[in-house]
């Protein structure tokens, strides 16, 4: 099978592929971790509001995880849940304004 296709093409495949692999360079990865637990549905929330924003992030059960319990303690000085931690901007609770301001400032 062949396939043809003109110069004019394949340049605008090119700068595609170019303009593509550059966003991915400049990218930065912003790290998110969302320390919950699995009865609170305010960390489900905002765990779908991430999801709905394209943002990877790391879900931490602190109700099975006792070190990690004491992290979000140590970060955020409060025992409730969801703490949500972008790139060392603490959040406490499911605040969609302060998520949006953190992720931006990324």
């Amino acid at each position: 099978m062949r396939i043809d296709i003109d110069d004019k093409e394949l340049e605008e495949i090119r700068k595609k592929k170019i303009e593509a692999a550059l966003r991915h360079m400049n990218k930065k990865e912003v790290r998110v971790k969302v320390y919950r637990t699995s009865s609170c549905p305010y960390c489900h929330m905002a765990a779908e509001y991430l999801r709905s924003r394209g943002v990877e992030f790391e879900e931490i059960d602190v109700g099975n995880d006792m070190q990690a319990a004491m992290e979000m303690v140590r970060k955020s000085g409060q025992m409730g849940v969801p703490v949500i931690d972008i790139d060392g901007k603490i959040i406490i609770g499911f605040n969609r304004p302060a998520i949006d301001a953190a992720l931006a400032e990324k």
